[in-house]
Parts: structure tokens; sequence; C-alpha cells
């Protein structure tokens, strides 16, 4: 099939057009190298200072230059550099960090499968579900729902749950017949004309119902779900979404399963997103804010209800033949650690809803701006959705790439933010950032879209 760049496709693949990603713009540009950093701020080759105010990739919650980090790591790596988690071995640092995560669960969820990242950690969710599903006799209780827009990885499983187009469209994606999607919970996009946030979310769990009443529940495995979609737009959940689609999938006896590798630790105000909106997952992944991003690392969550199947079937067979090389990985392990200390040492969690009174509110104040039709989040996470007309919500053609050409004019203010699906600007700081800060990332956002606004009315 031959690829339309005028297609609604289209639009979700053009932000990455763009010269940091675009292949051959990049190799006649190159990168924008960054040198260091500290606090909320990063440096550059030249010299230049920015305002970090994606925290990464949605990752780097304490911030560019917490000693603590460093030295955890340092201190096992001259202790014990390296073990792996095979044939019932282990280390400290890992069964210490298993009980604690099993400690801040949501849930009893008293298992934890250690890997390396958050796709890693989406990949063996899939595994495990189909492997549990096997294991009760439901062999063929295999599909797997999610929504359009969201972002669940881009390794080859998980690109089948990322419902965007570019990370399928010249992959060969989807090649499998197990994976669905429902309607993205976007009120301000997907909402009918006069229909409340509840009415919006009692539509979208009806579809949901008849999504599996049309497939046979005795088909359908799982539901996977980020509490706020993070890189397909910034989604916030409507008014009584999640209890009414948790209703749906108890009924149908599906799986449900949080993907907190953005809204973990902290990001939605709480530790989970899961607490934030009421939910009660089978599994949840975790990833990013686990080390603030200083050493890769990520883990599945497991329900004592799914694990218990999990080893009962382990031991009929005599093994799960599951793993990675760097699994429970024990330097990453020391650092998550140390990352959930800090977390409580400097009341970071309590700091997060303090700050997001005023972070919420600059964000909001941006809807005034002429380009902006929606200013949403939660906590330290927002987004800005742009549109080129306010009282008809239309957007701009995928060719514009209008959202590239603000994060672009933000650079020139020394912001560093990143363009999303559907027009969207993404904002995730540092956890650690302060008022004072929230005010200046603000103010260069500010400038920022006064600039693009001038430079559209220049070229028009």
């Amino acid at each position: 099939m031959t690829f339309n760049p005028n297609s609604a496709a289209a639009r979700d693949i053009a932000y990455l057009v763009h010269p940091y990603t675009n292949l051959r713009a990049h190799e006649s540009k190159g990168p924008h190298v960054i040198t260091g950093g500290e606090g909320i701020y990063v440096t550059d080759d030249d010299g230049k200072r920015f305002i970090e105010g994606m925290a990464g990739l949605w990752c780097t919650g304490l911030g560019f230059s917490e000693g603590r980090l460093a030295k955890a790591a340092a201190e096992q790596m001259a202790k014990m550099p390296y073990m792996h988690i095979f044939a019932h071995r282990s280390t400290n640092p890992i069964i210490d960090l298993a009980e604690k995560l099993s400690e801040l669960a949501p849930g009893k969820m008293s298992k934890v499968w250690f890997v390396n990242s958050g796709s890693e950690a989406i990949d063996s969710a899939l595994k495990l579900i189909w492997y549990y599903q096997n294991a009760r006799g439901k062999p063929e209780k295999k599909i797997v729902i999610s929504r359009k827009r969201a972002y669940h990885g881009i390794t080859l499983a998980g690109g089948h749950l990322t419902a965007l187009a570019y990370a399928r469209t010249g992959f060969d994606l989807p090649m499998a017949d197990r994976f669905r999607q429902v309607t993205t919970p976007s009120h301000y996009r997907d909402g009918l004309p006069g229909e409340s946030e509840e009415d919006f979310a009692t539509r979208l769990a009806k579809e949901l119902d008849d999504l599996i009443v049309a497939e046979g529940p005795e088909n359908v495995a799982a539901f996977f779900a980020e509490p706020v979609m993070g890189a397909g737009g910034v989604i916030v959940p409507p008014k009584t979404y999640f209890p009414k689609i948790q209703a749906v999938l108890k009924k149908h006896d599906v799986l449900f399963v949080a993907d907190e590798v953005i809204c973990g630790f902290g990001r939605t105000g709480n530790v989970w997103g899961s607490v934030t909106y009421g939910i009660q997952p089978d599994l949840l992944t975790c990833a990013k804010q686990l080390t603030s991003a200083y050493i890769p690392m990520g883990a599945v969550l497991m329900a004592d209800h799914v694990y218990d199947v999990l080893a009962d079937r382990s031991h009929e067979l005599g093994t799960l033949g599951m793993g990675y090389t760097y699994s429970g990985h024990p330097v990453a392990a020391a650092v998550a650690l140390e990352t959930l200390r800090i977390y409580e040492d400097d009341g970071i969690y309590q700091h997060v809803r303090d700050v997001a009174p005023r972070f919420q509110a600059r964000l909001q104040a941006l809807a005034d701006e002429p380009l902006v039709g929606e200013a949403r989040g939660v906590g330290l996470i927002g987004a800005l959705e742009i549109v080129a007309d306010k009282a008809t919500r239309a957007q701009y053609p995928a060719e514009a790439k209008i959202a590239v050409k603000v994060t672009e004019a933000l650079l020139e203010e020394g912001l560093i933010l990143r363009p999303l699906p559907g027009d969207v600007i993404g904002i995730c700081p540092p956890m650690i950032i302060t008022e004072a800060e929230i005010d200046d990332l603000f103010d260069r956002l500010r400038r920022g879209f006064a600039r693009a606004n001038a430079a559209l009315k220049t070229a028009a």
C-alpha cells in the first residue's frame, strides 16, 4: 500500500519530519549536542543553557545533577557490578527493590518482574498475559485492546499496542490479528457537541463493552491504558472514565494493565497515576522515573492472583522461559533504591502536590494564546493543543508542521519542549522544579508563542 502524505495518518507522523529526527535532514544539520546539566537545566556544546521542559523523555524526575544517584551507582559498581537473576540467583539490591516496589504498589501486588525499559515491560506483560490465559485453560483468550493515540513503546510487540501511525508506517505493522483499539478519551477532540465529560465516559465504556461482546469475552485477554496518555498528546481522562472502564473489564474477565511508565513515581502528585484515578490494575508497568532515568531499568508489578496462575503453570512445565541478561541489574537496582529514598527523604510527592497548582494555573493561562485550542494537564504534566481556528477546533494541515515550528521558536527562548501527534506541545519538567522556575518556564513559553505567531504572520 502506498503511503499518502496528505492522509489523516500523515498528521501523526508529520511531527517527526523535522531536522532533529528526519534522517536525511539530520544528516545535513546534525544533532543538538547536550554536554551538561544542573537541576532542571541542560547546556549544549555552544554553552547555551536551556530549561529541559520535558525532563528528557518524561523521565529525569530529579533533574540532571543528583549526586546521590551517581554515588549509589559508583558504590554498587565497586561492590558487585553484575549478577543475573536466572536460576534462583539474586543480589541484595534487587531483593530490597522488589520489596520496596511491592510496598508502594496500588493494591496487593507482591511480585515484581524486572526488565530494562518501559518497552521491555510492555512486551513482558503481553507474554505473561498470554501465558496466564493458556495456564487457565483459555488458549483462545488472546485479544488485547488499547486506545487510539496510545503509546506503549515502539518494539515489535509494543508497536501493535501503540496506535500511532509513525510507529507502524513502513514497519509492516500490525502483523497479528490480536490487537484492537478504542476511542481516545479526549473530551476536547472526541466528545460530541454538548456532551458532558461523564456522558462521554459512559459512551466510551459502552464502546469497550460492545467491542468485547462483539469479539466474544472468551477471546479478549487484556486492556492496556496509561492513566494519563503521554506521547499520544497528554490526554487527561474525562471524569468517571476509569471507574466505568474497570466495571466493563471486570464483567468480562479482562485483565487491566496500567502503563505507568510516564505517570509512575509522582508525576500526577501520587506515587502512581493509578492512585490518582482510582485504578486497581492486574499488572502495572513502570520505568523512567524509577531511576530518574540515570540508568536503564523497568519492571512489571503483578497482582497475586496473576502470579499464582503463572507459578502453578511454570511448576507444571518445569520453567518459565523468559528473562533478559540485564534483568535486575544490581547497579540499576541500587540507583532505583536511592531514587525512591530521595523521593521520600526530600518529600518529592508532596512537593509535586504543592507546586502543581502554580504549574496548572500558568498552563491554563496560555489558553488565551491565539494558537492554543486547549490547555490540559494534571500534577506536573501538561499539554497545549494547537489549532488553526479556536472556534471550530480546526487544525493546521499536516505539512505545516506547526507544532515543530512552535518548539523551534521555544528553543530560541532557551526552552526544550516536545511536539506530539495532533499538533500538541508536551510539558513535563523535572519534579524538583520550584515555583520560581515554573514561572521562568512559562514566561519562556509565552515568549516562544509570540515568536511563532510573528513568524506565521510574516509567512502569510
